[in-house]
């Protein structure tokens, strides 16, 4: 099992991610305001199923398989950072949009709700950039088996990350009509949710592969 302070800075940094903007929280913010918040929840369901099939990826060995192969564990790295500088700018950039701004989509069935959520999270840069090359180190060989702290702090971020996109998707209505009506705010949140993925995305460019 990871230790405390290795279990406690890993939980915060997927919480900090699941804060962030990105495909998962675009789509069931636009499914909770366009179809209810039940619809969200549906869509979550597909989003966590993805989840898990990332965690037994990496616990299972091709996060192995990216560390014997440096030139492939970097360019998942280098890619994961341009991806979150990209969610960066169109959150900063002049007439960006918070995912908080209402969009029209068209109703679907919970089938098709739920499948979507799972292809968008297996389709999720940030996902694949948690699990494979940040997940990694965090893990230390001398703390006990590889397999288990994966599994650990692979079942710490699919509860974390659940329970914030659930409060989102059971609240974003209230969030998107607060924000509407307070222009400086949506504003304030672009900013923050931008500048928060800007300095994930250094740390991850610039942290030393272990």
């Amino acid at each position: 099992m990871p230790d405390t302070s290795t279990w406690l800075a890993f939980a915060l940094v997927a919480i900090g991610m699941a804060l962030t903007p990105g495909p998962n929280m675009m789509y069931l913010v636009s499914r909770s305001l366009c179809q209810g918040p039940a619809a969200g929840l549906v869509s979550l369901g597909g989003v966590a199923l993805a989840f898990v099939f990332y965690m037994l990826c990496a616990a299972f060995g091709i996060t192995a398989l990216l560390f014997a192969v440096p030139f492939a564990y970097d360019a998942l790295r280098f890619g994961g950072a341009i991806y979150l500088l990209w969610l960066s700018w169109q959150a900063l950039k002049p007439g960006g949009r918070s995912p908080f701004e209402v969009s029209t989509l068209p109703k679907d069935s919970n089938r098709r709700l739920f499948m979507m959520g799972l292809l968008t999270s297996v389709l999720n840069p940030k996902i694949a950039m948690l699990y494979l090359a940040l997940l990694p180190q965090f893990v230390h060989p001398e703390h006990g088996s590889v397999l288990t702290q994966s599994l650990a702090l692979g079942a710490t971020q699919i509860v974390g990350s659940v329970v914030v996109n659930a409060s989102i998707a059971l609240s974003a209505g209230a969030i998107s009509r607060f924000l509407g009506q307070r222009p400086a705010w949506l504003r304030i949140q672009r900013y923050l949710m931008g500048g928060m993925l800007g300095a994930l995305a250094v740390r991850m460019a610039t942290e030393a592969r272990r």
